[in-house]
């Protein structure tokens, strides 16, 4: 019986001839850009050129010729991204020894040596020095406390942080100054580098406002599981803007004007019709310094002007009324619910609720603002809407010069609430929106001052980047890094297009806004989307940001969840690694530096780093 031939060289030859027409699109695809490489900063000439290179190579699928290169113990090309001319010539040469070919590989223009020391180069430039222990950079946006608290911004440092991020769509000019500031002076304090990124916000389309709700608060007693009262409402009555003493145990507020309050004694009965024209009471419990604590056992709904009748107990006598002052305008909303319709208006009038027939059903739909209006002109029928980070999902039904219609297609069950100053997404739509908005404009004047670099937001054409480069040339701000947030289908997109175009500015970053680019993208496909970034990136030795959500449970409440952790492990791929505020900030910032200490022994980029493991030493 005859042996296999399982010859390497038998396949050789085919193998030979895709390496060469891959490594022939590379160089056509280079020299079809020689005016786009030679715009570039010339620290990114050969990044550049690696682009390129990668494009070409992952312009075809080449998953049948990695797994047979593995079959053969060469390189898969799997780990090409920052030498891709230099890992396809290796590649071709030993095919070409198994052939009998001589083969005189031309000198690539980034080496396997280059890719990985232009990649830490970049990222030094834009982020600093790296701490001595670890080699991804950890950011941290800083909550408005930080314009006031020097300290709370050196134990950042102390703990781990190496960046920080001063998000130009809160607070002001004067406390960006101040953030600024206080990391100037905790740097020198403890000696660590940290540099500042500064937000402009872009054109992020919102919900406009919302007609205030009205002026009612609502109690109820507290029952077990079979609906017995347990334990009483509890009323805090006091002069307007007094506060109770003891916050924690009030379940509401109601301000009485002062010299009406001087006759409420200890004891008292107060009767009332609610906003429903039911009898209800409160019983005085109570005086405290500020006010009068009283208790009630059934649940009311009380309006700004509700009359309470006091009686005395001991008489029963019927005595003058105490009126309820000015209350807090209801938290307001508008409540969507499945196949219902909603207008999105041009003009900035307050959003209304949907008005309802007494079956429920919508009789006027519910209305609210954009505030980008100029996106009208390219919504068409049938477009995608998400709304509020994806919570709610419509179709566009019918588009004017005024109006979008949408049909509700996702929401909650019950109903999902929409507040004002939400998010709206059209993640289908090509839309023509600039950039740069005019408040980004005046915020840059301030951002050259402060920062070190500065981060487009809604990044999603070239158009975008040259605006940004032409605002900072106008200030002088040739010393200003810039991060490209990359938050929008369409920026995902165009990526190849915007990298190349940035590059004509050194230094520069990418970040990975993972929350609006989830939505835009879908949840489903975050994770592939977030991927492909990190390699278009990497081919273009640009440095990454991970960013949005980073540990986020942990920060807010003290304990991460097991997902969370996962996630920042990975997150050890990129560059640099971004965590948001929180109340539980440096335990955050201590866990992040733990894990990203220990996942650098185990992996470098897509590279599984095989140190000695533990378990295999037992055994």
């Amino acid at each position: 019986m005859a042996e296999p031939d399982t010859a390497p060289e038998r396949h050789a030859g085919a193998l030979l001839a895709q390496i060469d027409r891959i490594l022939s699109n590379a160089r056509e695809r280079e020299g079809n850009a020689k005016s786009q490489i030679h715009a570039v900063d010339p620290r990114f000439r050969k990044s550049a050129r690696n682009l390129l290179h990668y494009l070409a190579l992952r312009s075809e699928d080449i998953r049948p010729l990695q797994e047979q290169l593995a079959r053969m113990g060469l390189s898969s090309l799997g780990r090409s991204e920052a030498h891709v001319m230099a890992s396809l010539m290796a590649v071709r040469g030993v095919l070409g020894q198994l052939v009998g070919e001589h083969f005189e590989p031309d000198t690539p223009p980034v080496t396997f040596d280059d890719g990985i020391d232009l990649l830490a180069r970049h990222t030094e430039a834009l982020f600093g020095p790296a701490p001595p222990d670890r080699h991804v950079r950890i950011m941290v946006t800083l909550p408005s406390e930080a314009a006031d608290d020097r300290v709370m911004v050196r134990n950042m440092l102390t703990e781990g942080m190496d960046c920080v991020r001063i998000n130009c769509a809160h607070d002001d000019p004067d406390a960006w100054r101040r953030m600024a500031d206080n990391v100037r002076w905790a740097s020198e304090q403890t000696g660590r580098t940290c540099r500042i990124l500064m937000d402009v916000n872009g054109p992020k389309m919102r919900t406009g406002p919302i007609e205030p709700g009205p002026k009612v608060v609502h109690w109820r007693p507290h029952r077990d599981a079979r609906g017995h009262v347990v334990a009483p409402a509890r009323i805090w009555l006091s002069t307007p803007g007094a506060r109770p003493l003891r916050q924690t145990d009030i379940d509401a507020v109601l301000p009485i004007d002062g010299a009406l309050l001087d006759h409420i004694e200890v004891g008292d009965h107060l009767r009332f019709r609610d906003t429903r024209g039911k009898k209800r009471a409160l019983d005085i419990l109570e005086h405290l310094s500020t006010g009068y604590l009283a208790v009630s056992y059934e649940s009311a709904y009380v309006e700004s002007g509700t009359k309470l009748k006091r009686r005395r107990t001991q008489s029963g006598q019927t005595d003058r009324a105490v009126t309820v002052g000015d209350l807090p305008a209801a938290d307001s909303f508008l409540l969507l619910r499945r196949g219902e319709p909603l207008i999105l208006r041009r003009d900035m009038r307050p959003g209304k609720p949907a008005e309802r027939a007494r079956d429920g059903s919508v009789q006027v739909p519910a209305s609210i603002s954009c505030t980008l209006p100029q996106v009208f002109a390219d919504v068409q029928p049938g477009d995608l809407v998400k709304l509020d980070d994806g919570k709610i999902e419509g179709i566009v039904q019918a588009v004017s010069d005024d109006e979008i219609h949408i049909e509700i297609t996702y929401a909650k069950e019950e109903g999902s609430k929409l507040r004002a100053d939400k998010s709206i997404n059209f993640p289908q739509t090509s839309l023509h929106i600039s950039g740069l908005t005019p408040k980004d404009l005046e915020d840059l004047d301030v951002i050259v001052q402060c920062a070190d670099m500065v981060g487009l937001s809604f990044v999603n054409s070239t158009d975008d980047v040259l605006a940004l480069c032409d605002a900072l040339a106008e200030r002088s701000a040739g010393h200003i890094g810039i991060v490209l947030k990359i938050e929008t289908q369409r920026g995902f997109e165009q990526l190849p297009d915007i990298l190349l175009t940035a590059l004509r500015r050194y230094p520069l970053g990418v970040m990975i806004a993972r929350g609006d680019l989830a939505v835009e993208c879908g949840w489903e496909r975050l994770a592939e989307v977030q991927e492909e970034i990190l390699w278009l990136c990497e081919a273009a030795h640009v440095p990454v940001i991970w960013a949005t959500q980073v540990l986020e449970t942990l920060a807010k409440k003290g304990q991460p969840s097991r997902a969370e952790i996962t996630d920042a492990a990975m997150s050890e791929r990129a560059e640099c690694v971004m965590l948001n505020k929180g109340p539980h900030l440096l335990r955050a910032i201590q866990t992040l530096d733990d894990i990203l200490k220990r996942m650098q022994a185990h992996q470098m980029k897509k590279t599984p780093m095989l140190r000695n493991l533990f378990v295999a030493r037992t055994r």
